[in-house]
């Protein structure tokens, strides 16, 4: 078991999930406009599951996708953080950053917030190389989060395997961000 890394920012804090977040995770993954660039809803038992696993990577290296909880409220938002994808990605090994919020926590800068953070620890805590995330190609939202970060589209689209052949989602956009790019570019006002 590692140390578990935590965060604060001005509006947010990073933690390690607890049980209370799962119901609204599940929430969360069961709304179709949070889940629209997902092949498929997922089922109250699916959502459990993806959050104990989420759960159990944090207490076994110190970080992952973290709950994030507005500060004011103390609400579980959603999540943002790091994650070794899938091997069958044709850039991995790699470290990915990722979010998934709830709706009504959208348009208010959470997500470019509490990813700053992320990518700060994952430059100098962990000392990475660089930063991956991707999306499929039609998540304007996502991709707006990955360019207010300085991240850069690589322009080297790939179909996730994950995503069923054939389906209008399984194209994905691959944008990267390097430690060097990071500490010439990117001043976050």
């Amino acid at each position: 078991m590692s140390k578990i890394i935590k965060f604060e920012t001005e509006r947010l804090k990073l933690r390690q999930w607890n049980d209370n977040d799962y119901s609204a995770f599940a929430d969360l993954n069961s709304d179709p406009k949070v889940m629209e660039y997902f092949p498929s809803l997922m089922s109250k038992n699916e959502s459990d599951e993806m959050a104990r696993k989420i759960r159990s990577l944090i207490s076994t290296k110190g970080w992952g996708f973290w709950a994030v909880e507005e500060r004011r409220s103390s609400k579980f938002i959603g999540f943002v953080g790091l994650h070794e994808p899938l091997p069958e990605l044709p850039f991995s090994p790699c470290v990915e950053i990722g979010w998934r919020l709830s709706k009504d926590n959208w348009g208010k800068g959470y997500a470019t917030e509490a990813a700053k953070e992320v990518i700060k620890y994952a430059f100098e805590s962990l000392e990475l190389p660089e930063v991956y995330s991707f999306t499929p190609v039609e998540n304007s939202r996502s991709r707006a989060v990955m360019e207010r970060l300085n991240m850069v589209n690589t322009n080297q689209n790939f179909e996730h395997p994950k995503v069923p052949v054939g389906h209008s989602l399984r194209e994905h956009v691959l944008y990267k961000l390097t430690k060097t790019g990071w500490q010439n570019g990117a001043v976050w006002s």
